[in-house]
């Protein structure tokens, strides 16, 4: 159904240069409805039909304020999901009777259900391998944790997934290397189906069920690692990295996304926000690795390759992962307290490159 609204709308676009929003296409709805080859239309609830034209408006209103691409059309075997408002489901007991459907759908729930809840919208979602998922929007009044006296500075690395201040590193699970020959060998088998049988459709869903169980398994792992953060520490310190200029590195770009740091840092975040925590982050130019953090000395190289370093300034050795973390800690609790400024040489160096430029610009006197 929201494919048709989009080629309609890109249609009237392209040949008229007209747009059409969300009114036209729920009148084009209406009409699709009496058409006889989309009588199909007229057997689920008409809510998640709306739901979808809903989506579709809110996606060509981020392309045009420039926050997204323009839509595109998305395939079937992809999966796809049916969004159900208060008007069209019902949970009773632990049960959800959705409109036209005549019998409750048969869940197994992943969590116990909080008591007295009503959900405000119920998703169906179809995955790419054939899984069905139901989630819910419910108001749930989260419980502050009691403030705790520990603090942590976190260093993000791809061979320990982090390194804590307190010394310990947690290693990388690797999710996708774990899953790589299985993947590899899902994938060849897939190349030599042909086209349109059915045979290739089971090799792609096999596939997909691979996939699948990369993405299970990386976010149970991060799920279970940030909820032990957040729950031991008060406050967290970690660096505001820039994945997507770092995965353009071609050599680490697969190391990179696998560890998935982004969503790890996103996962702490809006945890300390449920349960009373404070998370800084610091300013990723900040030279954690390369500062002593005994005498504050910093060295002018430390390659990667270099795990274990010793201060010129003051023979202190260093784990190279877990000073970065003590200094990441340190610079954190320093922004916190009175808002020092963790990188004065940079910016002294910065302000001196801008009057030398504002100097060369200066016509010479006659």
């Amino acid at each position: 159904m929201d494919y048709g609204a989009l080629a309609a709308r890109t249609q009237a676009w392209y040949e008229d240069q007209k747009r059409v929003g969300y009114i036209e296409t729920s009148a084009m709805l209406t009409n699709w409805k009496k058409q006889d080859d989309l009588q199909f239309l007229n057997d689920v609830s008409s809510v998640p039909l709306q739901q979808g034209l809903r989506h579709l408006q809110t996606a060509f209103s981020n392309f045009f304020a420039g926050r997204a691409k323009y839509p595109n059309f998305k395939k079937k075997h992809n999966g796809g999901n049916a969004e159900f408002t208060k008007a069209a489901f019902k949970f009773r007991d632990g049960q959800i009777f959705l409109a036209k459907s005549p019998t409750a759908l048969d869940i197994r729930w992943s969590r116990q259900l909080p008591q007295r809840i009503e959900p405000s919208t119920i998703t169906v979602k179809l995955s790419p391998f054939g899984r069905w998922t139901v989630s819910m929007l419910v108001d749930v009044e989260i419980q502050k944790l009691p403030e705790s006296l520990t603090q942590v500075g976190i260093d993000l690395g791809i061979t320990s997934l982090v390194a804590l201040s307190t010394g310990e590193k947690i290693a990388n699970p690797k999710s996708f290397k774990a899953k790589k020959a299985k993947l590899r060998k899902a994938q060849k088998a897939l190349i030599r189906k042909q086209k349109g049988s059915n045979n290739r459709h089971k090799a792609r869903r096999k596939v997909a069920k691979v996939h699948a169980q990369i993405s299970d398994a990386r976010n149970d792992f991060l799920h279970k690692l940030t909820t032990r953060l957040v729950r031991e520490n008060q406050t967290i310190a970690v660096e505001d990295l820039a994945v997507k200029n770092m995965v353009k590195n071609k050599k680490l770009a697969l190391s990179i996304s696998d560890a998935s740091w982004g969503e790890l840092v996103r996962q702490i975040e809006y945890k300390c926000d449920w349960y009373g925590r404070t998370l800084i982050k610091i300013d990723r130019w900040f030279p954690s690795s390369k500062r002593c953090g005994h005498c504050g000395h910093i060295v002018d190289k430390l390659p990667l390759n270099i795990r274990e370093w010793d201060c010129p300034k003051c023979s202190t050795h260093h784990d190279r992962d877990i000073n970065a973390s003590k200094n990441i800690l340190a610079a954190g609790l320093a922004v916190s307290v009175c808002g020092a400024n963790i990188r004065p040489d940079i910016l002294k160096a910065e302000g001196q490159l801008q009057k030398t430029r504002k100097g060369k610009k200066q016509k010479p006197k006659s």
